[in-house]
């Protein structure tokens, strides 16, 4: 194969089994939304719920559906508020609802279907997107308890997200955690009562045990990645390494421009190799010159500009030969890059790369049958 992604679905599986060692005493939800994170939806849904998580997050309906088609039957939390929610209400769902207009929006699915909906109730505790505002959040508890006595919806879930959980010590951390608890305790006064509570996603979690209530959230910590400063903790595994193999070889002399814009020259007489990847497949044109690519036991400067399809790499005297392979990004336990190190060289985020891969670049998923 000319280029693939290796999933390490033994290391999804590890992953979800120490975070829920972990947070013992509070539930695992495996975030799969967005095709498991370019690592594959369904196989880290089946790798994740080896691993011990009860729950799976997704962001739209189409996703959560698409686990239920593919004959998953835990519970699935689908978090985006919008959309016709009627086959996701027919496929036991749990959605996410931030208004009162999104309540009535679910109990009339529930009542076409003929089923009872399972929702949870989002508020805004400061992050400014999803979800209800302090000010709102008493009338869409009302609506959900109204659709509640009428048979056709179940509050399950009370919930809310954080906007800088990923910078410890920020202020907002505490001013969301206490307007969440403000939240759960009118909704409860007004008689809901949640299978689960949950705020915490990866970043708090991991720093801030006291937000992990009956729920926790993992999303990148599932594939070892994580948006906290220097990334996730060595005990978690990076999942995905992104390679291919040199697609031609070829000796160039002093002065050779490369690629677009020959925005590189050769120094002196080289050896050029090409690697068929580009900004196509995820590989960010800002990458160009720099030392993000492993191959021959060392690290190599991407020369030139990254092209669609395809970049190149200065070998200079190096014996390089096609077919020989090329590491972008893996666990880094050869001395390769990793996810946080492109993230961190093109000042984004690790989620930012992993997600990125294009849908042409074959996923293979070896270290568990899942």
């Amino acid at each position: 194969m000319d280029r693939e992604a290796v999933v390490d679905l033994g290391a999804i599986t590890a992953n979800v089994a120490a975070l829920c060692e972990l947070v013992r005493g509070s539930q695992v939800l495996a975030a799969v939304k967005a095709d498991g994170y370019g690592h594959g939806m369904v196989p880290a849904a089946r790798a994740a719920l080896a691993g011990g998580a009860a729950w799976l997050g997704v962001a739209d309906l189409d996703e959560a559906v698409a686990l239920r088609r593919a004959g998953i039957t835990a519970p699935v939390l689908c978090m985006m508020t919008f959309g016709d929610p009627a086959e996701a209400v027919r496929h036991d769902i749990d959605l996410a609802a931030g208004s009162a207009g999104y309540v009535a929006a679910v109990e009339a699915a529930a009542v076409r279907a003929g089923v009872q909906a399972r929702l949870h109730l989002k508020a805004d505790t400061g992050l400014s997107r999803g979800g209800a505002t302090p000010a709102d959040w008493p009338g869409v508890v009302a609506a959900a308890l109204a659709a509640q006595a009428r048979g056709s919806v179940r509050v399950t879930g009370l919930w809310s997200h954080f906007a800088c959980a990923d910078m410890p010590g920020h202020p907002s951390i505490t001013a969301q955690l206490a307007s969440f608890a403000d939240a759960v305790a009118v909704a409860e006064k007004a008689g809901v009562t949640p299978e689960v509570r949950h705020i915490a996603n990866t970043a708090a979690a991991l720093t801030v045990p006291e937000s992990r209530y009956d729920l926790v959230r993992f999303g990148g910590a599932v594939y070892g990645l994580s948006t906290l400063p220097g990334g996730a903790p060595s005990w978690l595994r990076p999942v995905m390494t992104l390679r291919a193999r040199l697609a031609m070889v070829k000796r160039v002399p002093a002065g050779t421009g490369v690629s677009y814009g020959h925005r590189y020259v050769t120094a002196r007489e080289t050896t050029l190799g090409l690697v068929p990847l580009g900004y196509a497949d995820g590989v960010p044109r800002g990458a160009a010159g720099l030392p993000l690519v492993s191959a021959r036991g060392r690290r190599w400067p991407i020369a030139g500009t990254v092209c669609m399809d395809q970049f190149v790499v200065d070998f200079g005297d190096e014996p390089a030969a096609v077919g020989d392979e090329v590491v972008l990004f893996g666990p880094g336990d050869d001395g390769e890059p990793t996810a946080q190190e492109w993230g961190e060289a093109l000042g984004t985020i690790s989620y930012d790369i992993a997600t990125g891969i294009g849908a042409r670049v074959p996923r293979t998923h070896p270290g568990g049958d899942h």
